[in-house]
């Protein structure tokens, strides 16, 4: 008989549309002859030839028989739209029944559907099986089985396609929870690692997203569950069938359940998210699968209460959709290669931001150097950031460019505390100075420079320290002024920050020699307190009584400035009582303050370095090569430990700690960025450089 006779599921087909004939299979033989069909004997070959109907997704509820529909496709899209539909598809359903939820997982293949058939609805194709090669299963199946009040899912299998892979993974995960009993159907002579992880991985995602998901929904239900025990994960049922290898028993004095849990410890994972473990291994050397077994132990999770509690169909339904709209998004598919980079990359890991180089293994042999084209971490010990000169960047060839400070020659704190730093390129010379103006200075950054993280691989040269301890340099000259004018007093120091700030005043600000009073607050000003001008009035005032900004173009202030309360609250009749021409400010003279406040701003940087803990500063100045103040507590060399009397300083080649006395030698340290002769320990000394 030609095969294109029959239709996918064995049925004859009727190409001419005629009316369908059905003849008892114990006349089939006489029968044929009145067709002008030859003689056809039946064999076991043809035991498979389905000749009853097939309920799969059938629309006909009111028929009598259990039918499946699709619950959920497989982009995640629910297909029933209300709990109404949802019930009234549950063909059997008694309106007031409870009902427990079964699901089944496991590879394409292994009998998934097939199970479910003949577990609960006595091997009716409820759930559709096939011999193709090609997954029957798409997406999640639902059928309900009246005699036990349990609703059935079945799900896709896991090695089908595997193009949406994380999605179906993500699908079977939302499937998982709301399920009493989870059944993973493996056919194969051993248990894989595969299982192991899907489940491990399984169980951290429950507990993890699931358990909280689970909790918010049935608090706002009107069910009357526990929602303790309703958040309880489901009970996993491990069904193994085999054919030359024998399933699983007790070895060494474990039972079954011991020895899958300790599988499951070797590969780090844990099911702490199931509720109970079950184990049901059989051996089927010859056709059909005896599901005796499976049955017995799926009967006795039903009847059991003490997991989770039975539901109404209504709250599998809502939970199930609550899950679904929580749990959502577009997922990149990928397809993972069968041999990844990491097998075939050097390992070598940058050590600032943890990347691997990504050359193939062995390139050193062929001069090739490291190289990860993604972005590294900048870290401060490694000091990683390189300045590229942005005019070189923009003509298509990059240059690193360095940073110097004025001339090397010149060796005193006011290099360091005033002159700042200038950037050098290579190709347009000197690109930046950090003090070209005494104000208005711009961040190079902004300006001529791009910022670049370089990886630091292992072995190779760190990046030039000679920026790396421009705060520490000029920490150095600020400690020597402020030294010498602290061997006089403190009072100097404030005395010459006024006289700064008198010089460059504008004519409408009172003289400080003349402020002896906030003019807001009345507080009495003595020889070392601050004062401050408000820059509409001019009076002098406290710091607690000027913290209002304003701006004040009247006096030649266009931006915000400090001005006094008084003035802040009347800043409506300023603008009209200096109207007029006469009263405004001549820029000159705010010109000059502006100047005068940078240098004010330098001096007042020696008297803050009596005014805060000097320690504190250090720190925050420190390279990144010293040995930390907190963890030197004692000289390197002589190691008698620091004190009021033993005074800490730090060798500015090794960076340890060391007193006075063995640190007595000067000399030049280029390679860590100090050109000059600066203080070295008593072995460096010793050292050639």
């Amino acid at each position: 008989m030609d095969d294109n006779c029959y239709g996918r599921l064995g049925h004859l087909k009727n190409q001419h549309k005629l009316p369908a004939i059905m003849t008892p299979v114990s006349t089939i033989s006489s029968a044929h002859s009145d067709f002008g069909l030859p003689d056809v004997t039946l064999t076991s070959h043809f035991t498979s030839l389905k000749l009853t109907p097939d309920y799969n997704d059938s629309d006909e509820e009111g028929d009598g028989h259990c039918h499946s529909f699709l619950l959920l496709d497989e982009k995640e899209r629910l297909k029933v739209s209300s709990v109404e539909a949802f019930v009234k598809r549950l063909n059997g359903y008694k309106s007031t029944s409870p009902v427990k939820v079964i699901s089944i997982f496991g590879n394409t293949g292994d009998g998934k559907s097939y199970t479910l058939n003949q577990c609960f609805f006595r091997g009716a194709e409820v759930f559709r099986t096939s011999s193709e090669q090609k997954a029957c299963t798409v997406g999640v199946w639902a059928a309900f089985d009246p005699s036990l009040n349990v609703v059935c899912l079945d799900t896709e299998g896991f090695s089908g396609s595997t193009v949406h892979n994380k999605q179906r993974t993500r699908l079977l995960l939302k499937v998982l929870a709301v399920s009493d009993v989870v059944i993973y159907r493996v056919k194969g002579e051993r248990l894989q690692d595969d299982m192991f992880n899907f489940l491990g991985s399984a169980s951290k995602s429950y507990i993890k997203h699931f358990q909280k998901a689970l909790l918010t929904v049935c608090s706002r239900s009107i069910d009357p569950i526990k929602c303790a025990d309703s958040v309880k994960g489901p009970t996993l049922c491990i069904f193994h069938e085999t054919r030359n290898t024998e399933p699983l028993g007790c070895y060494n004095g474990k039972d079954v359940s011991e020895q899958i849990q300790d599988r499951f410890h070797e590969l780090q994972l844990d099911i702490d998210g199931f509720a109970s473990l079950r184990y049901v291994g059989i051996q089927t050397i010859i056709p059909p699968t005896d599901f005796g077994q499976i049955r017995e132990v799926l009967n006795e999770e039903i009847k059991k209460n003490c997991n989770r509690p039975q539901r109404s169909p209504h709250i599998v339904y809502l939970t199930l959709k609550a899950l679904n709209d929580k749990f959502t998004g577009v997922i990149k598919t990928s397809i993972e290669p069968l041999f990844p980079d990491q097998h075939l990359t050097c390992p070598t890991v940058c050590q600032s931001c943890e990347q691997r180089c990504s050359n193939s293994v062995g390139h050193l042999k062929d001069n090739i150097p490291h190289f990860n084209n993604s972005k590294c971490r900048y870290q401060s010990q490694f000091e990683n950031s390189v300045y590229i000169c942005k005019v070189c960047t923009d003509n298509g060839t990059p240059v690193v460019v360095t940073t110097n400070y004025t001339n090397d020659n010149q060796n005193s704190w006011l290099k360091y505390a005033l002159s700042g730093y200038t950037i050098d390129c290579p190709v347009c010379g000197v690109i930046y100075r950090s003090k070209q103006y005494w104000y208005g200075n711009n961040d190079p950054e902004k300006s001529v420079v791009y910022t670049e993280t370089k990886h630091i691989w292992p072995g190779m040269d760190l990046p030039s320290s000679s920026s790396m301890n421009p705060a520490r340099k000029v920490l150095d000259g600020v400690t020597y002024l402020s030294e010498t004018v602290a061997s006089v007093s403190y009072e100097p120091s404030r005395l010459l920050s006024s006289w700064v700030a008198d010089q460059f005043a504008p004519k409408y600000w009172k003289p400080n020699a003349e402020i002896k009073e906030c003019i807001v607050c009345k507080l009495q000003f003595s020889s070392t307190s601050i004062k401050h001008h408000c820059r509409a009035c001019g009076e002098g005032v406290c710091d607690e009584c000027s913290k209002r900004t304003l701006c004040v173009p009247e006096r030649g202030w266009n931006t915000p400035v400090r001005v006094c309360n008084f003035c802040y609250k009347r800043s409506g009749s300023i603008s009209s009582n200096c109207s007029d021409s006469s009263s405004r400010g001549d820029e000159n003279e705010v010109g000059a303050r502006k100047f005068s406040e940078a240098v004010v701003q330098t001096l007042s940087s020696v008297a803050s370095v009596l005014e805060y803990p000097k320690n504190l500063i250090k720190d925050t100045a420190r390279p990144s090569y010293w040995v930390p103040d907190s963890e030197a507590l004692e000289c390197y060399m002589c190691k008698s430990e620091f004190g009021s009397t033993l005074i800490l300083h730090h060798c500015r080649d090794c960076g340890h700690g060391v007193c006075s006395s063995c640190s007595n030698h000067r000399k030049p340290v280029p390679h860590r960025g100090w050109p000059n002769p600066v203080r070295v320990c008593d072995l460096c000394s010793n050292q050639d450089t």
